[in-house]
Order: C-alpha cells, then sequence, then structure tokens
C-alpha cells in the first residue's frame, strides 16, 4: 500500500537568492549573533549583580535576624532584670520597714529605760545643745513638764541660769566639761553625783550624756560609819596607850626586875600594842581627812633637813632586813617649801616602811630629794616586789592591798598610801608611782615652793 505524500516533506529547491541579498542576510546575522552576545554579556552581568544583591540582601537578613536575636534576647535579659530589681526593691522595702519597726520599737524600748531609769539623764547634741531630759531630773530639781520642754534647746550655760538647775553651775563654768563622780547638793541632806560621758558612734561624737545619781543616803551611811570609826579609835586610844606605858615600866624594870623569858614575851607584846596605837592613828588620820577636819599647820621648812633626818631613822631597820637604803640629793638647791613638818614625815615614812616591808633581803632602796618644775619632788625606789599590773589603778584606794603585798606581809591596813595621798593634795602637790612587777617600784610626790612675802 503506497504512503500518502504530505506536501510538507518534498523538499522545495532552495530559492535562488542575488548576492546582495545574501550579503545583506549575512550581515543581519552578524548583528544578531553581535546582540545575542551582547544580551548574554548583559545577562552575565545582570546574573552576577543579581547573585551578589542577593547575597548582600541575604547577609543583612542574617544579620538583622542576628541583631533582633540579641536585642530580643537583651529585651528579655532587661524585663528579667527589672523584674528581679521590682522583687528585690519589694523585699528592700518589706525589709526597710521591719528595721523602721524594729527601730521604733528599739526607740520606745529605750524611752521607757530612760523614762523609769534611777538616775537622772540629760542628754546634749553633737552641739552641746539640750536634746533629752528625763523624769528623774524633774524629781531632782523639782520642775514641771513644761519647764523641762523650754530647757530643750538650750546650752549648759543657758540652762544652769534657770533657778532650779543653778546648782550644776558648781561643776560646769557655763561647758561641758568631760567630769567623774563630781559632787554637789541641793540642801543639807540632799547630795548628788554628776558624771559626763562622750556618746560616741561609728562616725564619731553623737553627743554627751550628764548623769545625776542620788547618793544622799550613801553619803549619809558613810558619816555614821565614819563617825563610829572616829569614836571607836578614840575610845580605844586611851586604853590603848595605857597599856603601852605600862609595859613600858615593866621592861624598863621601873617596876620591878624581869627574867629574860618574861623579857621576851613582854616585848613581842610591846611590839603587838605598838601595831595596834599605829593602826588606831591610821583610822583617826581616815576619819579626819573624811570629815574635812585634817588640821595642817604650814611652817616654811628645809625639806631636805626633814627627809634626811627621816630617812637616818631608818637605817637601823634596814640593817637588820640586810637592805641597803640610801638618801641622795639629786640637785643642788632645792625649793624652800612650805608644809606641815608633821604630816609630811608621815607621808615619807609611809613610803619608806613600806619599801623596808615589800624588799627582799639583799635589796636596795633609794630616796631621792630633787627639783620638778620649780617644785620640790620626793622619790622613794626600791627594788621589791612590785604592784601587779592589774592592780594599780587601786593602790591609793582606803584599805587596798596589793595580793603580793599581802603575800609577802601579813599585817597591814591599806590606809598609808590613801592617808599620803591625801595629805600631798591637801598641801597642793601630787603623788604618783611607776611599778615594774615582781621588780621594783617608785613612789614620788612634789610640792609647790613657799610663796614669798
Amino acid at each position: 500500500m503506497d504512503k500518502a505524500i504530505d506536501s510538507n516533506s518534498i523538499p522545495l529547491p532552495p530559492a535562488k537568492q542575488s548576492p546582495e541579498d545574501q550579503s545583506s542576510r549575512e550581515c543581519e546575522l552578524a548583528k544578531l549573533s553581535e546582540i545575542r552576545a551582547r544580551l548574554e554579556e548583559a545577562n552575565g552581568v545582570l546574573e552576577i549583580r543579581i547573585n551578589a544583591k542577593t547575597r548582600a540582601l541575604r547577609e543583612l537578613a542574617a544579620n538583622l535576624e542576628k541583631e533582633m536575636k540579641e536585642r530580643t534576647e537583651e529585651l528579655r535579659r532587661k524585663v528579667a532584670e527589672s523584674e528581679n530589681s521590682r522583687v528585690a526593691l519589694m523585699n528592700m522595702l518589706e525589709d526597710m520597714e521591719d528595721l523602721r519597726r524594729r527601730a521604733e520599737e528599739e526607740r520606745e524600748k529605750t524611752m521607757a529605760i530612760i523614762a523609769n531609769f534611777s538616775d537622772g539623764l540629760m542628754f546634749f547634741d553633737a552641739r552641746d545643745r539640750l536634746a533629752l531630759v528625763n523624769p528623774r531630773i524633774e524629781n531632782y530639781f523639782s520642775i514641771n513638764k513644761a519647764e523641762s520642754k523650754n530647757m530643750i534647746g538650750g546650752r549648759i550655760s543657758d540652762i544652769i541660769r534657770f533657778a532650779p538647775m543653778s546648782p550644776l553651775g558648781e561643776i560646769f563654768a557655763g561647758s561641758l566639761e568631760h567630769i567623774s563622780r563630781r559632787e554637789f547638793s541641793l540642801n543639807e541632806k540632799t547630795v548628788f553625783e554628776a558624771s559626763v560621758l562622750e556618746v560616741a558612734g561609728r562616725v564619731g561624737k553623737i553627743g554627751t550624756l550628764l548623769i545625776i545619781h542620788d547618793i544622799s543616803r550613801e553619803k549619809m551611811v558613810e558619816k555614821m560609819k565614819t563617825e563610829f570609826v572616829s569614836i571607836a579609835a578614840h575610845q580605844l586610844r586611851t586604853p590603848i596607850s595605857a597599856i603601852k606605858w605600862t609595859l613600858r615600866m615593866i621592861l624598863d624594870g621601873d617596876l620591878g626586875p624581869i627574867n629574860d623569858e618574861q623579857r621576851e614575851f613582854l616585848d613581842k607584846t610591846y611590839k603587838s600594842n605598838e601595831r595596834m596605837i599605829n593602826l588606831i592613828n591610821d583610822l583617826l588620820n581616815v576619819t579626819r581627812i573624811e570629815e574635812g577636819r585634817q588640821v595642817y599647820n604650814p611652817v616654811v621648812a628645809d625639806i631636805e633637813e626633814v627627809i634626811r633626818g627621816l630617812v637616818s631613822n631608818y637605817e637601823d631597820m634596814a640593817r637588820q632586813k640586810n637592805l641597803h637604803l640610801t638618801f641622795e640629793k639629786a640637785v643642788p638647791v632645792i625649793p624652800t617649801v612650805k608644809i606641815d613638818l608633821e604630816k609630811i614625815k608621815l607621808v615619807v615614812s609611809n613610803l619608806v616602811e613600806n619599801a623596808l616591808k615589800y624588799t627582799p633581803a639583799g635589796g636596795k632602796i633609794f630616796v631621792t630629794l630633787g627639783e620638778e618644775d620649780g617644785n620640790a619632788m620626793v622619790e622613794v625606789a626600791d627594788t621589791g616586789i612590785g604592784i601587779p599590773a592589774e592592780q594599780q589603778d587601786r593602790i591609793f584606794t582606803k584599805y587596798f592591798r596589793s595580793a603580793n603585798a599581802i603575800k609577802a606581809e601579813t599585817e597591814g591596813t591599806g590606809l598609808g598610801l590613801f592617808i599620803a595621798k591625801n595629805i600631798v593634795e591637801a598641801h597642793g602637790g601630787e603623788i604618783r608611782f611607776v611599778s615594774d612587777p615582781g621588780r621594783a617600784t617608785k613612789f614620788s610626790f612634789i610640792l609647790p615652793p613657799a610663796e614669798s612675802d
């Protein structure tokens, strides 16, 4: 079976073209090729640019995304911190409220203590202006609440001009001195003791506290005790003196001969009686001091002659105890002094006797007379047992004896240094000491020069 013939599939013979047409066609084809090449080149450049822009946009998008994440994270962190800060602030506010409540409670407690305190209290602020007065002050000075309130804000110089508070003028000369245990009286039966304490905080002084303590009862008891001791000492003095002279007469043979054994016992009794007399004399001196009846008869005297003669009286005692006792004049000229001879002799005797008592055998005692700032100065130094450091602040206290002194010498009253201190101070002088526990002690006192007529 014959195939059907398609007219389109029959090749046609090429049309005959003229050379001009063929040249023109070739020229057009060359132009088209050039255009295509340019288009392809432009397309490549465009593709490169598009790819570069795409990469840049992708990088920008990535950076934006990263920055957005960082900012989001930072925002979340700040939100969290803000929340933590809010919680912390709330906790702080709660703590502050708790502290405020506690402070208020403590303030109420403090004010209650101050209001019910057994002593009178006056608190002055850092500018020395009165800030607080407790009810006890009002009772002591018989002032009412309104008068007490009016004093707030005033200085001590203003307060002592207020009539009921004028007794404080005995202590304060218009300013707050730092005093301790200064006494003053409102009347014959009422005696107060004033003390001033500086109140310090973390940043320094915050004020000054004036404490007024009623010591009327203590003074009354002390007066009664002093009177009793004085009466008892006077009553004992007469029979003890009679015993002394009787024993002396027996020992001297005025009442007949005695054998050696009797003499030994009587001599011990006589020495014990002497100690009793010394004790009674010390008690009488103490009562006179406490009652303000210590009578002085000052005369212009050569202190060197007084001290030298006194020291010589103890040379035998020093030799008996195997002690080296010396007197030395440290400067050529000693200021002339006006003193009660018997009282100053008593001071030096107490110091020398203590040195003799508490210096072991083989030790040394040095009595030196010198000068200090125009004053006559007496020193008594020894190589004895010393004074314990923790007990040195009590050495001039009445009836006090240090532990090592009691151990070394059981007999003693603890009155000698108390009496010596009062005698020296009554002469306008000063007594002091330094001690190296277990090795040495040095007492010294100064006496002001006599005033020229």
